[in-house]
């Protein structure tokens, strides 16, 4: 994985979060059909911008919940 791959990925987990309130990792996976380890990365790019929002699931302790800023 290289900084270009990861920045694809976060354009692609911004897409599928663009069309919800809040998706879980599962969702975004489903979503983009991206694997785990893309998904964290590209969350990492876009929490380090300041464009997401991670928040434990209230319903799933082992489960995050992701939204746009």
């Amino acid at each position: 994985m290289n900084v270009e791959t990861i920045g694809t990925a976060a354009g692609a987990v911004w897409q599928a979060l663009s069309t919800a309130d809040a998706l879980g990792l599962k969702q975004i996976k489903k979503e983009t059909k991206l694997k785990k380890d893309e998904i964290l990365a590209a969350l990492g790019w876009l929490a380090r911008e300041g464009k997401v929002n991670i928040t434990p699931d209230p319903e799933d302790a082992k489960e995050l919940l992701v939204s746009l800023v």
